[in-house]
């Protein structure tokens, strides 16, 4: 089974490698940036991207896509959870937990 506080620890490394972390990183700022990725998303989205579909471009080969756009905000979430020391492993499969015991559209809303 995937080891959600290992990958996490593994994005957070790639960052501070990079230099995401020469500076002091507020978490108002860290969550924003999660939101920033999911707005590239929305943008992929708009532009006519399928969601499945991860193309390439330029001489560098990056990555482009909705998809990629939705890697890049689970690695930005993942790294903060690191950065946080919060053990994002246990809280996925307690709130997982909970969720299976909740009933079939909770809540009452549309959407």
């Amino acid at each position: 089974m995937l080891d959600l506080n290992q990958l996490a620890s593994e994005c957070h490394a790639i960052a501070v490698d990079k230099g995401w972390y020469d500076q002091t990183r507020t978490i108002p700022e860290l969550l924003m940036l999660v939101v920033s990725e999911l707005a590239e998303a929305l943008e992929e989205v708009r532009n006519g991207y399928s969601p499945g579909i991860i193309a390439t471009v330029g001489a560098e080969q990056k990555p482009v896509g909705f998809a990629v756009e939705i890697a890049d905000s689970i690695i930005r979430i993942l790294d903060m959870c690191s950065h946080l020391d919060i053990d994002i492993q246990r809280a996925v499969e307690i709130k997982m937990a909970y969720n299976r015991t909740r009933p079939h559209r909770h809540g009452g809303k549309a959407y």
